[in-house]
């Protein structure tokens, strides 16, 4: 479980990438709104002080049915600090500070201060101003300081290495001071949490959570039903391919298939795995040639159609004859021709092996991938 708490004049829509990136990564997401902002309460008496902010995160931590990570930024570190230095490791099993100043320059603080109330009174008030002065940023570092030595839970400090936040003077203090510290920078980014290095950071917070909160593993043996098996599988991450070639009445056919690999340089061999249900399976077992085109991220609706059924496959997809005269889709990031080579049954399926007579492919483009039941695209942290 990961508790997301947002910075100051942020909502919790700041961590919308990240929430989607640990979904996917199969952890459980909770992603608050901070009072006064986003769709929690705006206290009328504008009751906005610190200590308010932490009974709320307490009151929460008390409510939820296991311990969380909670992972916050800026401001809404400070909160969490403050919430977790009284029995942390009963209301948590971790902690991660994003760009957390330590001892805030009063003098940038104001500025920054003044330039987001500008900000609230110009956009569509998803934030009250007021709550910015509800922080005692002259006894912020000491307030710090005197949770950090209580924080006995794992604990990773991370920031953007051009931000102003790596020249707090308090943050190495601060770190020393922690039972289970350990920090991470990512060099070429400003504030993590809304830059465009939102994957380099989620990269080191699954580290982390994978180190310090492993999941428990599902497991499949013999005898046990498919789906488990199935859903181990998913977890190899693969690129998707549609396989194609002529009937014997010269139409095209063709079938979304991921279960591809190369086999051997000399001579040049490759396979795919064609279930024996599939509607063109007797056609690509006949096959004298076929071809395999590799898709890239703009064809994610080939590979829907493909692996659909009811639907002319061909006539809504670019392509046009190989050399061979089989289908080869325009625009794919790799489109081979194979001679067939050889057929072995496996199971419900039967293996392809097919000889390359040519490929031709664009290096340039980004692959479409599939991981887990679900479409992924490249990410280079």
């Amino acid at each position: 479980m990961i508790l997301l708490v947002h910075g100051a004049a942020q909502t919790r829509k700041v961590w919308r990438e990240v929430a989607e990136g640990l979904v996917q990564s199969g952890r459980r997401v909770v992603n608050l709104d901070l009072r006064g902002h986003g769709t929690s309460e705006w206290p009328t008496d504008g009751r906005y002080e610190y200590a308010a902010h932490v009974e709320d995160l307490r009151g929460v931590l008390d409510q939820m049915g296991s311990r969380p990570v909670v992972v916050a930024a800026t401001m809404g570190g400070w909160i969490a600090a403050a919430a977790l230095a009284i029995d942390a490791a009963n209301l948590a099993a971790g902690l991660v500070l994003v760009d957390m100043p330590v001892e805030p320059d009063p003098s940038m603080a104001g500025d920054i201060a003044t330039r987001l109330r500008a900000r609230c009174d110009s956009d569509a008030a998803a934030w009250d101003a007021r709550t910015l002065d509800g922080f005692p940023l002259d006894d912020m570092g000491a307030a710090l300081m005197h949770a950090a030595p209580h924080l006995a839970l794992p604990t990773l400090l991370v920031r953007g290495g051009m931000s102003w936040i790596g020249q707090s003077p308090g943050n190495a203090k601060f770190e020393a001071a922690l039972p289970q510290a350990e920090s991470a920078e990512v060099a070429d980014a400003d504030l993590l949490v809304v830059t465009n290095r939102t994957e380099a950071f989620l990269g080191l917070l699954l580290d982390f959570l994978e180190r310090k909160q492993p999941r428990a593993a599902s497991e499949f043996r013999a005898g046990s039903d498919g789906r488990t098996l199935r859903d181990a599988m998913g977890c190899f991450a693969t690129g998707i391919t549609i396989v194609t070639a002529l009937a014997p009445d010269g139409a095209p056919v063709g079938l979304t298939a991921n279960s591809f690999t190369s086999v051997s340089l000399d001579p040049p061999l490759l396979l795919v795995c064609i279930a024996n249900t599939a509607g063109t399976a007797p056609v690509l077992r006949e096959a004298g040639y076929f071809g395999v085109n590799v898709l890239q991220t703009s064809q994610q609706p080939a590979s829907n159609r493909f692996a659909g059924k009811g639907e002319d496959r061909f006539a809504a997809t670019p392509w046009a004859s190989g050399e061979a005269g089989v289908p080869l889709l325009d625009g794919s990031l790799v489109s081979f021709e194979c001679r067939r080579h050889a057929i072995h049954e496996g199971g419900d399926h039967f293996i392809l092996v097919g000889e390359v007579t040519r490929a031709c492919f664009e290096p340039r483009r980004d692959p479409l991938l599939y991981f887990r039941g679900k479409y992924r695209r490249l990410h280079f942290a």
